[in-house]
């Protein structure tokens, strides 16, 4: 039995799931997880910005989603590796994906933004 969401039904878990691969942090996580498993403190320096709280709610999101692999070692100190699981390297390679096409097109996009911003001051 094939299920499918609709992302834009308000009610459908497609886009809770959709919001924590590609919210601002989820997404640069999953973007760093794709370099390889990583420890916590790796994640935090990694994806600049990011709060340690914030960083913790999104792994947990995207474990819970089965994106994230949380693997903790039984040492003294506690070690805690995080990796992607099979579907989140799926999602990680597309969102990968998109940061380089944003990246080749950015140019354009700072343009648009020039323009627009010029625009809005011109009728203020």
């Amino acid at each position: 039995m094939e299920i499918r969401g609709d992302v834009y039904d308000r009610n459908c878990p497609t886009r809770v799931i959709a919001n924590h691969a590609t919210g601002q942090w989820g997404s640069l996580v999953l973007g760093k997880l794709l370099d390889g498993t990583k420890r916590f403190s790796e994640l935090r320096r990694a994806v600049s910005g990011v709060s340690e709280k914030m960083l913790a709610q999104t792994l947990q999101a995207l474990e819970r989603d089965g994106l994230v692999h949380r693997e903790v070692h039984p040492v003294i100190p506690p070690r805690v590796d995080y990796s992607l699981t099979p579907l989140g390297t799926h999602a990680a390679k597309q969102i990968v994906g998109l940061f380089g096409w944003i990246e080749e097109n950015l140019p354009d996009f700072l343009a648009a933004q020039e323009e627009y911003d010029a625009r809005r001051t011109e009728n203020v």
